[in-house]
């Protein structure tokens, strides 16, 4: 199989023509989940899959699957994909090179012929990024069987419109069920977001384990009064309480490094106005680690310092826990299809634990999955300049079409009853 390639320039043009569905100044892209321009790199997915001969399907969390029919279509079908949402300042690759590299898959197995015994498919998953609605990779969560439907559907964006209702509108609000359905396995490639690839020379990142997140939502709340008038002592101001709870977020992914990240990424401040004493403001806080025992003391050290800064500073506090998964570690014969597939084909490989949160850390609670990871310039992401070579986004999708062409080419074994079942 080492002969096997995709069509490298294909994913290229394919990437770049869907750059172009809410393409930003500076080079990137703005498609937040859900909005027109979302529904619009949708039906151009849609549509190129149908070129390539797939049947489409889209659940109620408004998931989308691709299918090629493989030579026994009761088999369970060999996944993947990624997301096709974007953050407000996002890039042309994260999660769209997943989605586009599966298209590539299959156009492939087209170019060359190819009857895979098993069906394979390529998937869109709904909001990953969480950017407008919290908490992320929701719509593959309620897929495993992680969250209720009804939660999901009910995620609101700040102006209170719902992931149901704007499914709706967009006309991706799909009639089939949310999971529940054979998957053989499943894989996920992605772009590293990290340094580690490229600063090392390192083409192929065979993916082990993902680290586990948590994610929290905190009001502090105090009085909004004139900022001329009220005597420092006696001020309630929540903005100053913020501040010194940043600082602890900061001070807790620092005790707990090198393995812990720690990070406040939004702030909103109210009223705010340049002459009134912050009376509330709203936070978040994302900690990550590979570690489970390590979130867990990362957590009661958020939970103790906050209601200490509270109460030093006279404030009102509710801190919520919105989001978490533990950490993730990977199908072991999954991942040495990736390790095996990279080598036949001469990459350079090196075992890299992800960073960041993937619909397949959510996928592999159902299904055997895994990861491939490809270097990213500077290994930036989540900004406009996130950016790769053409020659990296070609090998994982070489990799990925080896990989799947082998699973997919799995036969059921002997006596077994039924194949992976992911439960809604």
């Amino acid at each position: 199989m080492a002969e096997l390639m995709i069509n490298g320039d294909r994913l290229w043009a394919s990437l770049m023509e869907m750059a172009k569905i809410g393409a930003t100044p500076k080079g990137g892209v703005c498609r937040l989940a859900l909005t027109d321009l979302d529904r619009d790199g949708r039906d151009l997915f849609v549509k190129w899959c149908k070129e390539a001969g797939c049947t489409i399907k889209i659940d109620q969390m408004g998931n989308i699957f691709a299918r090629r029919p493989g030579r026994n279509n009761n088999l369970a079908p060999v996944g993947t994909g990624s997301h096709l949402d974007s953050q407000p300042t996002g890039g042309r690759f994260d999660g769209v090179y997943g989605v586009l590299a599966g298209l590539e898959v299959i156009r492939s197995l087209n170019d060359h012929g190819i009857e895979t015994e098993r069906p394979v498919e390529a998937s869109v998953w709904t909001n990953e990024e969480g950017s407008r609605f919290a908490p992320a990779m929701v719509a593959s969560g309620v897929y495993a069987g992680v969250f209720t439907l009804d939660y999901g559907l009910s995620r609101a964006d700040a102006d209170g419109k719902t992931m149901g209702e704007e499914l709706k509108r967009i006309g991706y609000a799909g009639t089939e069920p949310v999971g529940g359905r054979p998957v053989h396995a499943f894989f996920e490639t992605h772009i590293e977001q990290g340094p580690i690839l490229e600063a090392e020379g390192q083409t192929i990142g065979v993916v082990t384990d993902a680290q586990g997140q948590r994610w929290y939502e905190l009001v502090l709340t105090g009085q909004d009064s004139h900022a001329g008038p009220t005597p420092m002592p006696v001020r309630k101001d929540a903005l100053l309480g913020a501040a010194k709870v940043i600082q602890l977020v900061n001070q807790i992914g620092l005790a707990h490094a090198p393995l812990a990240v720690s990070t406040v990424g939004m702030l909103n401040v109210f009223p705010n106005s340049r002459n009134v004493i912050p009376g509330k403001v709203f936070l978040t806080v994302d900690f990550r680690c590979p570690d489970n025992d390590e979130l867990t003391k990362m957590d009661a050290e958020l939970k103790a310092g906050v209601a200490k800064i509270a109460a030093e500073s006279r404030l009102e506090h509710d801190l919520k826990q919105i989001f978490q998964y533990d950490c993730v570690h990977f199908d072991e014969s999954c991942v040495a299809m990736v390790r095996e597939g990279a080598q036949r084909l001469g990459y350079v490989t090196r075992n890299i634990v992800s960073g960041a949160g993937h619909d397949a850390c959510y996928m592999s609670q159902v299904t055997p999955t895994a990861m491939i990871f490809v270097p990213c310039i500077g290994g930036i992401s989540h900004n406009e300049i996130e950016d790769a070579k053409p020659e990296w986004i070609s090998a994982g999708g070489n990799v990925l079409f080896q990989a799947m062409l082998a699973k997919a080419n799995e036969l059921p074994v002997t006596g077994k009853s039924a194949e992976s079942v992911a439960v809604a």
